[in-house]
């Protein structure tokens, strides 16, 4: 976070530190971003992998009982909204640490806080198997969203601060890529291994993928150049965060973030339980097969750089609006086929959605891109613990149409705030037009 007397930017105190730009060259002099990485560049394809790999853990972790939610519930004698706090826990875990784990990413660097957390979250991710009641294992979820919260408060900045504006869209995307890749993996993985042996060893099995995944990031996760070290307190820390909150944009951008992220909490949380029930009555294998359809995911998120280029930002977030609402409507039928083409379209509305929302974000924020990408994550995992905590409630009381209906509220929510911006934005444009014929 940087001083509260000081306006610089991320970019401007690291183009004048020495310590944070080592390239000294009359190119880096000129252009603040010459040192920066770029597609093609060195160091750009080990970032993509190692952020790829972040991302996959992430999700994987934070959504690990997703699938497992009716064997969890039969196994310790619990309803679909009491299990669905094994998801919510671990998510508004992840919303409580976010922003303080931002500001110790200021202090310490993005890259040593993402190491470290993804090693206790998959420490944690060992111990979750062995909880011995529902409880215990809310509580470690809980901690465990907790420890995951160090990767999105720096991936974001980190990203920002290393990689030329131009590709920054591209390179979230697919960090994002690799949320859908994890929660895909995950969710397959728990499914078929729950099938066989229960829910216990398909989490054990989830803590193994996050190994691999801490051990690669590790691996191959690029040194930051730019980057600078800055101690943050408790009252400097306020004053950051009320300057984003004081930002217009800024606030519509998280409150989209949050909207989509209720709509895809609510309905991921809650798909198992409709899907082994009447009138599917699915395997739990096949259950989890269902969540391949995250690969649309990864390929709407990584594209997003494309469709913002084409119908700007604004334009892609109605597309993502009118994808994921069409998508709601159809998981309504009794047709296997037709709830998975919803589901197909609800997660690729989901992510394109994110991956403009979020990019948004680290492109408005001119100083502590840390705690202004922290903010939208808080409000996008408080936006996953109510949909899964509400969408479970909803399921619970009046069925799949309940949870559809608060999706479809969601969506007319991100929409008119869509719609704000876009009428705003013309206003702007039309007196500016008139004061240049003045």
């Amino acid at each position: 976070m940087p001083p509260a007397d000081t306006g610089a930017s991320v970019t401007d105190r690291a183009a004048a530190s020495p310590q944070s730009s080592p390239d000294s060259s009359p190119a880096a002099a000129t252009d603040p971003e010459a040192g920066k990485l770029r597609p093609g560049g060195p160091g750009y394809r080990r970032m993509s992998f190692a952020l790829f790999a972040a991302g996959v853990a992430t999700f994987a972790l934070l959504y690990s009982t997703q699938a497992l939610l009716p064997a969890i519930s039969a196994d310790l004698g619990v309803s679909p909204d009491q299990a669905s706090w094994t998801v919510s826990a671990a998510t508004f875990g992840l919303a409580l640490g976010v922003i303080p784990l931002s500001a110790v990413s200021e202090r310490f660097g993005r890259r040593t806080l993402m190491m470290w957390s993804l090693a206790v979250a998959a420490l944690l991710a060992m111990l979750v198997p062995f909880a011995p009641s529902l409880g215990a294992l809310i509580a470690l979820r809980g901690l465990q969203g907790v420890a995951l919260a160090g990767l999105p408060a720096s991936a974001m900045a980190f990203l920002a601060e290393e990689v030329r504006a131009k590709a920054l869209v591209a390179a979230i995307g697919l960090f994002v890529a690799g949320n859908s890749i994890g929660g895909m993996s995950g969710r397959i993985v728990t499914g078929w291994v729950a099938q066989a042996w229960g829910w216990r060893a398909a989490l054990a099995a989830v803590g193994v993928l996050a190994v691999v995944c801490a051990v690669v990031f590790r691996l191959l996760v690029p040194k930051a150049r730019h980057f600078v070290s800055r101690s943050v307190g408790p009252r400097a820390l306020a004053r950051t965060l009320g300057s984003h909150l004081a930002d217009p944009l800024l606030r519509r951008l998280y409150a989209i973030g949050g909207l989509f992220m209720t709509v895809f909490g609510a309905v991921y949380t809650v798909i198992g339980y409709r899907l082994v029930s009447e009138p599917f009555n699915l395997p739990q294998g096949i259950v989890g097969s269902i969540f391949v359809v995250y690969l649309v995911g990864t390929v709407s998120s990584a594209a997003a750089g494309k469709l913002v280029a084409r119908v700007g930002r604004r334009g892609a977030l109605y597309l993502a609006v009118g994808t994921t609402s069409t998508g709601l409507l159809l998981t309504l039928s009794d047709s296997v086929g037709a709830v998975l083409a919803g589901l197909i379209l609800i997660t690729a509305g989901f992510f394109a959605g994110h991956a403009v929302a979020s990019s948004s974000v680290s492109r408005t924020a001119k100083t502590a891109r840390a705690q202004a990408s922290a903010l939208y994550q808080c409000a996008y995992y408080v936006g996953s613990s109510l949909g899964g905590a509400l969408g479970a409630a909803a399921f619970h009381a009046v069925g799949w149409d309940g949870t559809v209906l608060l999706g479809l509220a969601a969506m007319l929510g991100a929409a008119s705030i869509t719609l704000y911006a876009t009428r705003k934005a013309v206003a702007e444009r039309r007196l500016l037009h008139l004061e240049k014929a003045a």
